[in-house]
């Protein structure tokens, strides 16, 4: 078992290396964690950089001491993976965004497309992107994930045409099994730049969404002989695509 993933602002370390994680961190370490001398923990921002630590001692019921031995930074993985996920019902976006962190997707754009029946709008729709990062933010540590997948702001039709026209590989996850596509699984992959995925909702990508789409020049693809739920075919593509391209070696 890899050690547990805690999130810091700063690796500032007083002398000797010695470093007082506290506040909602240091509370799940002493508390929940229950960590004792001698155990190895990683301390992260999310972004890359990371440090390797030795519990050293806890103070009450909220504070862990520990011995910075390291301070790294990971570099960004390539391809860079990034999937466009259509607003689901429900929780299933929050268990979208768990599963792609968990097998290592590196950026999550929700999309409103024309037939989600979810409607992010005002504060209603600020709340849910919210949760949707928390979910990236703790689905990361659980996953011992030192880089953690950025959650943008929730996008428009065109906006998701523009980024797949600048992708070095571009593909629309197609259910429409009478239409033009090729399978993701023998589609070929750059070996390092950006590759995007469109994930559509529960009703499909619309014939002009797709038109655009593939006017900005992405593939139209499919994953195998069956339909998967929107919540779960950007987890199975990313998956596919992590096995394929190398990282997962």
């Amino acid at each position: 078992m890899t050690a547990p993933v805690f999130v810091v602002e700063h690796f500032d370390a007083g002398r000797g290396g010695r470093y007082v994680l506290d506040g909602p961190e240091g509370r799940h370490a002493v508390s929940v964690k229950r960590l004792q001398p001698g155990e190895e923990v990683v301390l992260t921002d999310g972004s890359g950089r990371y440090a390797v630590c030795d519990v050293i001692d806890t103070e009450g019921k909220d504070r862990l001491i520990v011995h910075m031995t390291s301070v790294s930074e990971e570099p960004p993985p390539q391809p860079r993976i990034t999937v466009v996920q259509a607003l689901p019902k429900g929780d299933r976006g929050e268990l979208a965004v768990e599963t792609m962190t968990e097998v290592g997707v590196d950026a999550i754009v929700p999309w409103q497309a024309a037939r989600c029946i979810t409607q992010w709008k005002g504060d209603r729709g600020l709340k849910a992107l919210g949760k949707w990062r928390a979910t990236a933010r703790e689905a990361g540590k659980q996953s011992r994930r030192v880089r953690f997948p950025q959650v943008a702001d929730a996008a428009t039709t065109k906006q998701v045409a523009a980024l797949l026209a600048n992708a070095d590989f571009a593909a629309v996850l197609h259910s429409d099994f009478e239409h033009d596509s090729e399978p993701l699984a023998t589609a070929e992959l750059p070996s390092e730049g950006e590759i995007v995925l469109v994930v559509g909702p529960e009703g499909g990508v619309s014939k002009d969404e797709l038109a655009l789409f593939e006017e900005a020049g992405a593939r139209t693809c499919v994953l195998g002989p069956t339909v998967l739920r929107t919540s779960t075919a950007g987890t199975a593509a990313a998956a596919l695509l992590l096995g394929r391209t190398g990282r997962w070696s």
